[in-house]
């Protein structure tokens, strides 16, 4: 709740070359995530103090635009010392049309 803050990257901002493909290795699988390349040109935003009945939906991928949003939780140094942790919920869904 307040000692990380989730964070999202205006996908406007950023290029093909600011991602990295990385295998994502399972035991029985092997996946694949986008890391991010630091480009001063990036956006972030960030969400503090979010409550339990606040939501965020945001699209991480559109394939028709081809647009990835990068997001993350950060250590917020302002936090104090004694912030509850964060705890979120991710719910993935994929639409076809």
């Amino acid at each position: 709740m307040e000692d990380e803050a989730l964070s999202f990257c205006d996908a406007q901002t950023v290029i093909p070359t600011d991602l990295v493909a990385t295998d994502l290795i399972y035991a029985d699988r092997t996946g694949e995530i986008y890391n991010v390349i630091f480009n001063p040109n990036h956006r972030w935003y960030y969400f503090r103090h979010m409550e339990a009945d606040e939501t965020l939906v945001f699209t991480s991928f559109d394939s028709r635009d081809k647009k990835i949003v990068p997001h993350s939780a950060f250590r917020d140094p302002t936090a104090s010392p004694h912030a509850p942790p964060r705890e979120s919920i991710e719910v993935r869904t994929i639409a076809f049309f």
